[in-house]
C-alpha cells in the first residue's frame, strides 16, 4: 500500500476528504482532512433523482481542490467513492464521465450494502466496543452495521436522509409522513434476524453535531469528538430543542453552528426517531466513518479488515513518528507490568489500569520531542489528541495524567480537578503516578538493566543485577502512597 493515501467520499449532502500517511506495516496518521458542502443531491428528489447542473459543478469545483490537495501532500493512491446520490441518480454517469475525461479520478459509485460495511469495518477498529450497531445518517440515505464479539454480521442501507426527507416531507411540513415513512423503512432492520445490540456508533454529520452540544452542555473537559459517549434518556431535553426550535435563532442560541441550521433538525429527528424505535440508551461519537473504512480495507485486506489483536494503531503510530527507541519503550512496558503486578495486592487496582500504565510508560518520552524541559507536560497535552483511535476518553485522559505526574511527587486532588469526570480516584493515580515514577527511575541511565522485585511484609524489594547510582540517589527523594516501603538490594 502507498505510504500517503487520499480517500475521496461524495455524499449527498458534503464531500468529504482524507489523506492518511502509514509509519509502519499497520500503523498510520491523518496528514488532511478536508470538507465541502456541496449538496450535489440538492433538487434531485424532487426532480426524478436525477443530479442538478449547479450541484454538479460545485462538486466538481470541489474535486478540483481536493486533487490538489492530494497532490501536494504526495500521495500515491487515490480512492473516491460517491454513495446514496450518486447511485440514485439516472444521470450520475455525466458527472461521473466529466470528472474521468476533465479530473483523471475514478468515481467508484458503491451500493448501500458496500456503504454501511465501510461504516462497520471503521466502528469495529477505531472505537473501543465490541457490541454495537453503527447509524450513519446522511443526506440521502442512513447505514447500519450490526456489530458482535468484534465480528460485523449484518449490513444494511435505509433510504432515510436528511436532504432525500427535506424535500419529500419536511419543506412540506408533513412531520407525521416523515416519522411514518421512518417507521416503515426501520421494519426491515427491526426484522432482519439479527439481535440490535443496545450502543449505538453513531457516524456522519449530524450525529457529531449533536455531540458537539451536548459536550457543551454537560461542560466537557475533553474538546474531542471521537470516542465521545452519552446516555440517551439523560441527554434528550437536547435533542427534543433542536426538534422543536422554531427559527435559526433559536438553533444559535441552543449551541448549533450555522453551517448545519439545513440539516441539524432533521436529522436531529431522523436520529430522534431511530433512537426511540430501537431503544437505544447510549451513544458512542465516531469521528471515522465511510472515508476511513475504505482505508482500513485495503490497509487491512489480507488480515479479514481486522487489526491483529492486541494492536493499538494509535501508540504505535506515535512510536514510530517520535522515533522512540523500540528497545527502550519495550523494556519501559514490561518493566511497568512487573511493578503493577508485584504491586497487586497492596494496591489492588483492575487489570485495565495495567494496560494503561504500560501504555503511558511506552509514551512518556515523545515530550522530549516536543519540549525536553517541560516534557511530561508537553506529552500529557499531546496525548489527549494524540491517541485519537481506540481510546476510551476516559483511558486517554488517564494515560496522559500518569505521564504528567511521572514526577517525584504524588499528584493532589487539585491536580486532578479539571478533568474529575473522566479520571479515577485520587488515591488511584497517586499509585499510578508511582508506579510510572518508580519505572522511569529503575532505567534512569536507559540500560535496561535486569531487575527483580519482591513483596514481604508491605515491603517492595528490588534487586539490581548491577549497582546504578542514578537508581539509589533518586530514590529516596521519591514520594510513595500509603502503606509501601521500597528497598535496593
Amino acid at each position: 500500500m502507498a505510504k500517503v493515501t487520499t480517500i475521496i467520499d461524495i455524499g449527498s449532502n458534503s464531500m468529504r476528504m482524507v489523506v492518511m500517511q502509514k509509519s509502519s506495516r499497520f500503523a498510520f496518521h491523518l496528514v488532511n482532512e478536508t470538507k465541502a458542502r456541496v449538496k450535489i443531491s440538492e433538487g434531485s428528489y424532487e426532480n426524478g433523482g436525477n443530479l442538478q447542473e449547479v450541484p454538479m459543478q460545485r462538486a466538481f469545483n470541489s474535486l478540483k481542490s481536493f486533487l490538489n490537495i492530494s497532490k501536494s501532500l504526495k500521495s500515491r493512491k487515490i480512492f473516491c467513492v460517491a454513495t446514496s446520490a450518486m447511485r440514485d441518480a439516472p444521470n450520475s454517469k455525466i458527472f461521473v464521465n466529466k470528472v474521468k475525461n476533465e479530473l483523471g479520478l475514478d468515481i467508484k459509485i458503491i451500493d448501500g450494502s458496500k456503504e454501511a460495511y465501510y461504516g462497520g469495518v471503521a466502528a469495529l477498529n477505531l472505537i473501543n466496543a465490541n457490541n454495537f450497531i453503527t447509524v450513519d445518517i446522511g443526506g440521502g440515505s442512513t447505514e447500519f452495521a450490526i456489530v458482535k464479539n468484534g465480528n460485523i454480521e449484518h449490513v444494511l442501507s435505509l433510504n432515510i436522509g436528511t436532504v432525500r426527507l427535506s424535500e419529500l416531507y419536511f419543506f412540506k411540513g408533513d412531520i407525521q409522513g416523515a416519522k411514518n415513512y421512518i417507521l416503515n423503512k426501520l421494519e426491515e432492520l427491526k426484522t432482519c434476524g439479527y439481535e440490535i445490540p443496545e450502543i449505538v456508533i453513531g457516524i456522519g454529520g449530524s450525529i457529531r453535531a449533536l455531540s458537539k452540544i451536548v459536550m457543551k452542555r454537560n461542560s466537557y473537559p475533553l474538546d474531542v469528538l471521537h470516542g465521545f459517549s452519552y446516555d440517551v434518556p439523560s441527554n434528550k431535553y437536547v435533542f427534543d430543542a433542536i426538534i422543536n426550535a422554531k427559527n435559526n435563532n433559536t438553533l444559535k442560541v441552543i449551541g448549533v453552528k450555522k453551517e448545519r441550521f439545513d440539516t441539524i433538525k432533521e436529522g436531529t429527528f431522523i436520529f430522534n426517531t431511530i433512537l426511540e424505535e430501537l431503544n437505544i440508551k447510549q451513544v458512542i461519537t465516531s469521528g471515522a466513518g465511510v472515508r476511513e473504512g475504505v482505508y482500513l480495507t485495503d490497509l487491512l485486506r489480507n488480515s479479514n479488515c481486522k487489526f491483529p489483536s492486541n494492536f493499538n494503531v494509535s501508540v504505535r503510530s506515535l512510536l514510530d513518528r517520535f522515533e522512540v527507541d523500540n528497545k527502550t519503550s519495550s523494556y519501559n512496558g514490561a518493566n511497568a507490568r512487573k511493578i503493577f503486578d508485584v504491586l497487586k495486592p497492596i494496591h489492588q487496582l483492575d487489570d485495565k489500569y495495567r494496560t494503561l500504565l504500560v501504555i503511558a510508560s511506552k509514551l512518556h518520552s515523545i515530550g522530549n520531542s516536543l519540549n525536553f524541559y517541560k516534557g511530561n507536560d508537553s506529552t500529557a497535552d499531546f496525548i489527549l489528541n494524540g491517541l485519537n483511535y481506540d481510546f476510551l476518553h476516559s483511558s486517554r485522559v488517564t494515560v496522559a495524567h500518569i505521564i504528567k505526574f511521572s514526577k517525584k511527587s504524588l499528584p493532589m486532588q487539585k491536580d486532578i480537578t479539571r478533568y474529575r469526570m473522566l479520571l479515577p480516584s485520587l488515591e488511584t493515580m497517586q499509585w499510578l503516578s508511582f508506579m510510572i515514577s518508580l519505572n522511569l527511575l529503575i532505567n534512569n541511565d536507559l540500560s535496561s538493566p535486569k531487575v527483580e522485585y519482591n513483596l514481604k511484609d508491605s515491603k517492595l524489594c528490588i534487586d539490581m543485577e548491577s549497582d546504578i547510582y542514578l537508581v539509589k540517589s533518586e530514590l529516596d527523594k521519591l514520594q510513595m502512597p500509603k502503606g509501601i516501603k521500597i528497598k535496593i538490594k
